[in-house]
């Protein structure tokens, strides 16, 4: 099999420092669970220095001179099947899944409608919240806002309590902000930045924020660890600061369960995913991520099989029975680096 690999800010030349650090560690997590394969790589010109490019001697790389999206449009059919990294931010990892979709390109990833599903947070929301304990969850069309209608209704929501204000599509912690009051809000909604017409308003949640990673075939899920995720609070924002993996806790098998049962609610999930999830009276499932995400470059360092091939696999409807784990990882990020710190057992 022809296998393209690529990661969306290192192939695109993205200029976000604080994407890059995380990008790369998956390409290259990837790039290396799949060196026995016949892979290449997308990179763009901007990244591709040589010292790069020989590291990876048994992949063969494409320098990208042009936008990603027109080469793929244009070039994605000689390959039998890709497997990328993309966020949900302006819907790109969708448009990028309906490319290969398109072309009838071998996606080792969630299909397009799995995708849109989990990049709408609202459409995640309605589907899992008559089944699984989620966040109470308010929809306010930013334009009808901004315009005056229905803030009543909204002002009565506060009542002295916290709330949490993020876009539908956001990513990480990008753009999600404490709201205190009605006047934080009218404030906030302005600077959401968005490609959907609506934001969202949830009620402010305490607890431990974490992560569930599983691998999925599209109908079943296997959890693989549940990883611990530091966030940092700053002027009422918040930003995402690393993670622990794998992280125990005394609510860590329900909280596998829940991760579990989200993933097999939304149908179309394949490879790697994640489910956010708050751990505080109850366990709240926040999100769900339709793609790889950052604790798998710990994983594939601590698991006793090769993580990226068995993404390849769970595509194919091979999940694997058993992985064990030796050690923890910390992973310490900040706006240009990513620290990994490996503590053995």
């Amino acid at each position: 099999m022809k296998l393209l690999v690529f990661e969306y800010v290192t192939a695109s030349g993205c200029n976000d420092p604080s994407l890059l650090a995380e990008g790369k560690a998956m390409l290259e997590g990837l790039l290396e669970d799949f060196q026995d394969l016949d892979v290449y790589y997308l990179i763009s010109e901007k990244y591709s220095l040589p010292n790069y490019l020989e590291k990876w001697k048994g992949a063969q790389p494409v320098i990208l001179k042009e936008d990603l999206k027109e080469w793929l449009e244009n070039n994605i059919s000689k390959f039998d099947g890709c497997c990328f990294i993309a966020a949900e931010e302006n819907l790109e990892l969708y448009e990028l899944t309906k490319i290969m979709e398109n072309n009838k390109v071998l996606v080792f990833g969630s299909n397009s409608n799995a995708v849109l599903n989990c990049s709408d947070k609202l459409r995640t929301h309605n589907i899992l919240k008559d089944n699984l304990p989620v966040i109470k969850t308010f929809k306010i069309n930013r334009e009808d806002f901004l315009q005056g209608k229905n803030q009543n209704f909204y002002k009565l929501l506060f009542n002295g309590k916290k709330m949490v204000l993020k876009p539908a599509d956001g990513v990480s912690c990008q753009g999600i902000k404490i709201i205190n009051s009605w006047q934080d809000l009218k404030r906030s909604i302005k600077s959401i930045k968005t490609t959907l017409p609506h934001v969202l308003l949830q009620e402010f949640v305490q607890g431990e924020v974490c992560s569930v990673s599983l691998l999925t075939d599209g109908k079943r899920a296997v959890p693989l660890t549940l990883n611990l995720q530091k966030i940092e609070s700053s002027a009422n924002e918040l930003k995402y600061a690393g993670a622990e993996v794998p992280w125990i806790h005394e609510h860590s098998n329900q909280a596998l369960k829940i991760a579990k049962k989200a993933v097999e609610a939304v149908e179309g999930l394949k490879g790697f995913v994640g489910v956010d999830l708050i751990i505080g009276e109850e366990i709240y499932v926040v999100e769900i991520n339709s793609r790889l995400t950052t604790p798998y470059v710990a994983l594939r360092r601590l698991s006793s099989i090769n993580l990226g091939q068995a993404i390849l696999a769970s595509v194919y409807g091979n999940l694997p029975l058993e992985i064990k784990y030796e050690g923890k990882i910390i992973l310490e990020k900040n706006d240009h680096n990513l620290i990994i710190k490996e503590l053995k057992n």
